[in-house]
């Protein structure tokens, strides 16, 4: 009986090392199970964005305020976010085979600024959200359905073009109270509710308007000769990409024509123009970041209204002024934002 219980406790013993030995097993299976898959993930994809320009690539200040707006909202580029830069440099047919290129690295999101830039995204995709930064009169152009409600896949920032271009004759007008004939000069692909509301406060103030239309810079110098024949008093500038980056050249010839200008941006009354009124473009660069930045988190651009400037300046620049032989009023000079001398 001794030797069977021996045998008997021998064998249990053996039986419980075997279980402790499987139960450690299975324990330490579970302990590494999970650890395996977590190693295999890939990390997170970052978002890819495109930037279309119709800008100089040299000196893009909409590029660069995208770009510094995304970084203050959180975002490393080539680590948490990937922007992919395409510029026209001026040359707006080159537009939509960029805009193309875009959709075919199948970005998440496209900003673009101008009606061109705008048009040819639009063309190139109706899936990949765009964003407008600072496009003149949105709805008139069939970029959106309505402010309020975008629909699609387009929304950002827009203003109404045709209000602040009445605006710029009043001033005119006001600056140079005797002038009977203004010129203004235009890209051939701006919006034409624009032209019609300048033609329209023009007759109102019963001055004729001379419209001059370019499609490349080559035509700049030869409009310039055709106004001397025109005996204008004064020249509008509605800036597109094409004009705002031959600015420099533009204010050159006017002022040897002894041109007063009035130009949409304070840019160009830095640069020697006589003034402008517009909203600030550097504004509408970077809150097309915010959009951006919303729709990565899950908003849709046809929910996310179109947002329109409050904030518009008049710049004076006292200096081409007395160049020009031009008294400024003082009214109008205390109603200006800024006034550089």
């Amino acid at each position: 009986m001794i030797m069977v219980c021996h045998e008997f406790c021998l064998e249990t013993d053996r039986q419980i090392m075997r279980q402790r030995r499987k139960l450690l097993i299975a324990l330490g299976a579970c302990t590494l199970a999970p650890l395996r898959p977590f190693a295999q993930q890939p990390p997170p994809k970052a978002p890819r964005i495109g930037i279309l320009s119709p800008f100089n690539s040299s000196s893009d200040a909409f590029r660069d305020a995208v770009q510094q707006r995304l970084q203050e909202l959180g975002y490393t580029e080539g680590r948490s976010i990937v922007i992919e830069y395409r510029a026209s440099n001026d040359m707006a047919d080159r537009l939509p085979q960029l805009a193309a290129d875009l959709v075919n690295l199948k970005v998440d999101a496209i900003v673009t600024t101008t009606a061109a830039g705008v048009q040819a995204t639009k063309q190139a995709t109706a899936t990949i959200p765009i964003i407008m930064a600072g496009v003149d009169d949105a709805v008139d152009q069939g970029f959106v359905t309505s402010l309020a409600k975008p629909g699609g896949n387009i929304t950002g920032t827009s203003w109404l073009n045709t209000e602040l271009s009445a605006k710029r004759v009043e001033l005119l007008k006001q600056m140079l109270p005797k002038i009977s004939r203004v010129a203004l000069l235009r890209e051939a692909v701006g919006a034409a509710s624009s032209l019609q509301a300048t033609e329209a406060a023009a007759r109102r103030l019963g001055l004729r308007l001379v419209v001059m239309e370019i499609r490349a810079p080559s035509e700049i110098d030869g409009v310039f000769s055709a106004l001397a024949q025109e005996r204008v008093g004064a020249l509008m500038i509605a800036q597109g990409p094409m004009l705002a980056d031959q600015e420099r050249h533009v204010i050159e010839l006017a002022t040897k024509q002894r041109l007063p200008t009035i130009f949409s941006f304070r840019k160009a009354v830095e640069a020697g123009g006589l003034m402008s009124y517009g909203p600030k473009p550097i504004d509408l660069y970077r809150r097309a970041a915010d959009y951006v930045d919303r729709i990565l988190k899950g908003a849709l651009p046809g929910a996310l209204p179109v947002e329109q400037p409050t904030n518009f300046e008049l710049v004076i620049n006292l200096k081409t002024a007395g160049a020009l032989g031009v008294d400024v009023p003082h009214a109008i000079a205390l109603s200006a934002d800024e006034v550089i001398r």
